[in-house]
């Protein structure tokens, strides 16, 4: 890994015992990217008169937390009965004593208005780097499209009627493979902090991954992280798994979601673009009967994109990220045949997009994650071992490997 380091960070010094002012240095812990609905993958429930009860892990601890509630993308105004966060149990469950009652302007419930998010009043909770954290939902209304996030290794429960202060799940509980009206946790710590937003697709999300075990990449780097050097650095995972930098696809591409799910993160110290992988895919994709079938490909709309194509969307993302004053590292694209969208023309511009990445100093680091992960007797395939069985997405050793491949000093 090559590049300069950042200075980026943000000082508090509130207690536990002191409220936080809005002249507090939060820091986004946890992040998931918010999309619509994807209709493919079949019907959300309605969540009427339900608890919707979900376990994130979070990266940097802090004093005081908050919880940001999300209907971006919801069609009608989104009611909330009762929400409580608390440390978590496993099998869903909650630790006795943990667990607060979450407000919004004093108040325990809130109706979100249709497009927009909504943070909870901050509640004082101590928390050590990397707890796992439960948080519950009372949706006495229906919800008839929840703002969600699909593929990302992670379980949720529904559970019938208000359970937000239940410390087991009950035998009605059923589980949903996703996460769904949240989209972030923030801390304040006690002393310097900063986050690293990292925008991505699925080998972001990693979907390969064995879920609810936290083996995610960005993970893993939190894991290095925590604790060192006296100072908090949080990491907030903005992968979706589908996602295309120049192109929607499953979720709003990345040009067109970059300032909200990376620009606008309190605490926001450096930015790791890892994306492209799925524009060349799609674009390069076989159309002979080898490959995807039509109806996967029809949900990846767009004109074929070209590696010039690609370079100018990077520069347009550094170029945001610097007005922000941030640190900006791009990451290059893994190796990808054996998969059914692989095609020699696909690596072609694959291997062009990241003799630019590395070579053009245009980022301020290079994180070289296919020299991590290529065959070295075969280097446009994933060596054994690092992908998930597809040759397109890593696997708990993969992810793990590109964790502990990255550059800790890049983040001071």
């Amino acid at each position: 890994m090559t590049g300069s380091t950042s200075t980026s960070t943000s000082t508090s010094t509130t207690t536990a015992g002191k409220a936080p002012t809005t002249n507090d240095a939060w820091v986004r812990t946890w992040g998931t990217a918010p999309h619509a609905p994807i209709e493919e993958f079949g019907p959300l429930p309605s969540f009427a008169d339900t608890t919707l009860r979900q376990v994130v892990r979070i990266s940097g601890g802090g004093n005081w937390v908050r919880l940001r509630l999300t209907n971006e993308y919801g069609t009608e105004p989104l009611t909330i009965g009762a929400a409580r966060i608390a440390l978590a149990a496993p099998d869903g469950g909650i630790r006795p004593g943990s667990d607060r009652e979450l407000t919004f302007a004093g108040q325990t419930g809130v109706t979100v208005p249709v497009g927009a998010p909504m943070l909870s009043d901050p509640i004082a909770l101590p928390l050590p780097a990397l707890s796992e954290l439960s948080i519950s939902l009372y949706l006495p209304e229906a919800v008839k499209s929840a703002t969600c996030h699909a593929m990302g290794v992670q379980t949720a429960w529904s559970v019938p009627g208000n359970a937000v202060d239940a410390l087991t799940l009950p035998a009605q509980a059923t589980s949903l493979p996703l996460q769904a009206l949240i989209s972030a946790i923030d801390v304040l710590p006690d002393g310097p902090a900063a986050t690293i937003a990292v925008i991505g697709d699925s080998n972001t999300d990693c979907s390969g991954t064995t879920p609810d075990a936290n083996r995610r990449w960005t993970d893993r780097l939190a894991e290095r992280l925590a604790g060192r050097n006296g100072r908090t650095v949080c990491v907030s995972n903005q992968g979706i798994s589908g996602n295309r930098m120049l192109n929607d696809g499953l979720g709003e591409a990345v040009l067109a979601r970059f300032d909200r799910d990376v620009l606008a993160t309190p605490g926001l110290g450096h930015v790791v673009i890892a994306i492209g992988l799925g524009d060349i895919g799609v674009s390069c994709a076989p159309h002979d009967g080898s490959g995807p079938a039509d109806d996967f490909l029809a949900m990846f709309p767009g004109a074929p994109v070209t590696t010039g194509d690609l370079i100018a969307g990077y520069q347009q993302l550094i170029t945001r990220g610097r007005a922000r004053g941030v640190r900006v590292y791009g990451a290059t694209l893994t190796p990808y045949e054996g998969d059914e969208i692989f095609t020699p023309e696909g690596d072609r511009v694959r291997q062009a997009v990241n003799e630019w990445i590395r070579t053009s100093g245009a980022f301020d680091a290079v994180l070289d994650f296919d020299a991590v992960w290529r065959d070295q007797a075969h280097p446009t395939r994933i060596q054994d071992g690092f992908h998930a069985g597809d040759h397109l997405h890593g696997s708990d050793a993969g992810c793990r490997a590109l964790g502990d491949s990255i550059d800790l000093t890049l983040f001071q």
